[in-house]
């Protein structure tokens, strides 16, 4: 019996919907790169993208346990001297909630090219409304 490798043309992607009101941004985000990745899927396959395509909403509703909420903090640097930004976690969620998901989430998946591939399938929004009603993407509730 040989081994099951799936393939590009035997993939069919589907569209999940998460709210993230109350979530734990940790549990929610291990969630959400198992499906991107396609591991929830019986035909995974370590080496092609077999996930599907999520949609978050309500990012600015996530919840930080303990005080990471103050302690936490997203540092960038733009290369240059002096150029070393630093903000907690708070103050990011208000002025981009949508970047917290997608760096916990970013950091969960393989660093490269097919890492990239299956970040492109994740759409973050602030808020309830999406644009991707067309798709008739299914609710996919948290485990846990």
């Amino acid at each position: 019996m040989q081994t099951f490798m799936a393939k590009a043309q035997d993939i069919s992607r589907k569209w999940y919907l998460i709210d993230a009101t109350e979530k734990t941004l940790g549990r929610l985000a291990t969630e959400i790169a198992t499906i991107l990745k396609g591991k929830n899927k019986p035909i995974y396959t370590p080496h092609v993208d077999t996930g599907d395509f999520v949609i978050v909403v309500n990012a600015e509703k996530v919840k930080l346990t303990g005080n990471k909420l103050q302690d936490k903090l997203y540092i960038t640097h733009s290369g240059y001297p002096g150029g070393l930004k630093k903000m907690n976690y708070e103050a990011l969620l208000q002025k981009k909630p949508e970047l917290v998901i997608e760096k916990a989430v970013k950091g969960m998946l393989p660093h490269n090219r097919l890492g990239a591939a299956m970040y492109k399938k994740l759409k973050v929004y602030k808020g309830p409304e999406h644009p991707h009603q067309a798709q008739q993407p299914e609710v996919w509730e948290l485990r846990g």
